[in-house]
């Protein structure tokens, strides 16, 4: 239609130059020979013979990636359109449509002589012998087989998921990416690993600024443990995008894995310049900072991390339990580093997050944790709640694990808080009973070895025939312990 555009301009300047000068009549009579059926059929098939197999032979010969070719050529063909418009456009300037239409003005010196050489080369083209006949015919057919080899390769490489047609693809085209992370995918589902590393190492070297084959060579090297070389992937990328905050995060982690703790503090500190929303890099930072023992500053990035997931989209938030266990490490962190009052507010959010999100396990474990600093700063009657709310979540999700242990903390917080050791007993009988009926693991020796300590005392302070009482029913002594009130 663009052409036809071009055709329909031209031929209203033809005929106004034919009317003006009878010597024209020439030009003239060709626009009224003009046949459309003709020009549409040559307008489809060089169409299809010149953007079909176009992209693909500059792909080929340039050495750029398929899709980049693909933009470039198209590019280049838009620039030609938009000089051809400026100059058709002008045609109401003499000259330039004495140039165009072949008119019998003539302009001066070796424009006029280049205008007739071009003029005569195209006349013999357009002509009926022999050998332009041949030509224009041998070349529509080229580029018509050509066209078709193209499909085929674009079918073999998006349809197809046999593992040879991709190959057949690749060899017709060494320099699409696409075709060689499809490549690399299929080999991989397959188990040709070889095959499918070499894939993205080529779709890397026809590409270095897409991310995915380097991601997905990334994720390869790692899950075959050769984090060496997974790490000198991340520094040669960096080369050509050295501000992309997901690979810094990613050498980061696997500076982390090769000992490296330094460079990976400072790579995941620089992620986050680049990129602010990096919640990742935050919480490597906090969890890396807390294992240093540095409390205080992993407390502020657990923090950071928890206030961009707040103010983020919904979608994007990770799982419930995966915020109340970040939380509890923040609280940890914040206790830790003497910042009580923030360390209770934030066990609080994990257990008001957890109770609205069904998460049990994770609300019982706040409410001890909490329970234990409500002790230090004198709360018992808090703190009781907490102990007996905990355990009443352990009981109701069949917890044994750490029901045992609760009740364990619970018999200590009552022992230390003043109250009858008859309570305080039977709270550590119902830990060791709790303990016992584990089938297949153990109470640790840590938590064995305080037992005894702590049984030893109280069967002391209790007397000998009370605390056997005790232990062959401890039910009525446990349900008086969970009703006590401050």
């Amino acid at each position: 239609m663009h052409s036809a555009q071009y055709l329909w301009i031209t031929s209203y300047y033809a005929r106004r130059e034919a009317a003006r000068d009878t010597a024209d009549s020439a030009v003239g009579s060709n626009v009224r020979n003009w046949r459309p059926l003709a020009y549409f059929g040559v307008l489809v098939v060089g169409g299809i013979a010149l953007f079909v197999p176009g992209p693909w032979l500059a792909s080929r010969a340039f050495h750029h990636d398929f899709t980049a070719s693909f933009l470039i050529f198209t590019a280049l063909i838009n620039i030609h359109h938009f000089i051809l418009d400026g100059a058709i456009w002008k045609l109401r300037d003499g000259r330039i449509a004495a140039l165009l239409l072949n008119s019998r003005h003539r302009i001066s010196g070796a424009a006029a002589e280049t205008g007739v050489r071009f003029a005569a080369a195209g006349r013999w083209l357009a002509g009926s012998t022999t050998g332009a006949h041949f030509l224009r015919v041998g070349t529509v057919l080229v580029l018509l087989a050509l066209g078709t080899v193209d499909q085929a390769r674009y079918y073999l490489a998006l349809h197809g998921d046999d593992l040879r047609d991709l190959r057949r693809a690749a060899a017709l085209d060494s320099y699409d990416s696409v075709v060689q992370m499809r490549l690399g995918h299929r080999a991989m589902e397959d188990g040709q690993l070889p095959q499918a590393e070499a894939a993205w190492k080529r779709a890397m070297q026809i590409n270095p600024a897409d991310p995915a084959p380097r991601q997905a060579l990334l994720q390869f090297l790692i899950d075959q443990n050769r984090y060496d070389e997974a790490y000198d992937l991340t520094e040669t990328s960096l080369k050509y995008t050295p501000k992309d905050a997901n690979l810094l995060v990613d050498r980061g982690l696997l500076a982390l894995k090769r000992g490296h703790a330094d460079e990976a503090l400072a790579d995941w500190d620089q992620a986050i310049a680049v990129d602010p929303g990096q919640i990742n890099a935050q919480l490597y930072l906090a969890d890396e900072l807390d294992r240093e023992g540095q409390a205080q500053a992993a407390a502020s990035h657990y923090n950071t991390f928890l206030e961009k997931i707040a103010h983020g989209p919904a979608q994007n938030r990770p799982a419930p339990a995966q915020v109340i266990a970040v939380i509890l490490r923040m609280a940890d962190c914040q206790t830790r580093s003497s910042q009580i009052d923030r360390a209770v507010m934030s066990y609080q959010l994990a257990e008001k997050l957890a109770a609205q999100t069904g998460q049990a396990k994770l609300a019982s474990v706040a409410d001890v944790d909490e329970a234990a600093l409500q002790v230090k700063a004198g709360r018992l009657r808090d703190a009781m709640l907490l102990y007996q709310h905990a355990l009443k979540l352990d009981d109701a999700i069949h917890d044994s694990s750490a029901s045992a242990q609760d009740w364990f903390s619970f018999s200590r917080f009552l022992e230390e808080a003043g109250f009858s050791p008859r309570l305080a007993y039977a709270c550590l009988v119902k830990s060791q009973q709790i303990t016992q009926s584990l089938s297949n693991a153990a109470a640790p020796d840590s938590l064995t070895e305080a037992r005894k300590r702590v049984e030893k005392q109280l069967e002391k302070r209790l007397g000998a025939a009370a605390a056997a009482d005790i232990r062959r029913d401890p039910e009525p002594v446990l349900k008086e312990a969970l009703a006590l009130h401050l």
